[in-house]
């Protein structure tokens, strides 16, 4: 077996940093989102989501997927915004098993409430706080990062 490849000083102070801001960053978008919004993060992220595609709907397992999330988890939750008249279940017309979510008017309407209060947010806690080369670099290593771990590329040695 190797032996570990310990993290020196400057490598360990960023991924401590990253690891306390992204906590952070979380808990403070989170609490503001539901403050002003009413919507839990998951909320958000299914509104959203849904808002952005042609006709408003999803197959509940490609949500899954985009949430990172199981089916079941994600039935859950959205079993909880049907009752809050967010969204609604559908079957799936070419899938007796499956099941699609859609956006209902009072979703739609939430959504749109949500998101200027919620890129605001984003603002003020990251991004205008960062130079226009540091937003691109944060864009290059995040997206590098992301291929990575959904397995499109490899790290180099």
């Amino acid at each position: 077996m190797d032996a570990p490849r310990w993290l020196d000083e400057r490598e360990d102070r960023a991924w401590r940093g990253y690891r306390r801001m992204r906590r952070l960053l979380d808990l403070e978008l989170a609490r503001e989102l539901m403050q002003d919004a009413g919507l839990s993060e998951p909320d958000y992220d299914v509104l959203s989501d849904l808002s952005e595609t042609p006709d408003q709907r999803l197959r509940l397992s490609e949500l899954a997927d985009r949430m990172l999330w199981s089916r079941s988890r994600l039935s859950h939750h959205i079993s909880r915004m049907q009752q809050r008249g967010l969204v609604t279940r559908e079957e799936c017309a070419t899938d007796g098993r499956g099941s699609v979510v859609a956006l209902t008017p009072a979703g739609r309407q939430a959504i749109e409430a949500a998101a200027p209060g919620h890129v605001a947010a984003v603002r003020r806690h990251l991004i205008d706080l960062l130079t226009p080369e540091e937003i691109a670099a944060l864009g290059a290593l995040t997206h590098r990062v992301v291929d990575h771990l959904a397995g499109r590329s490899t790290p180099e040695a």
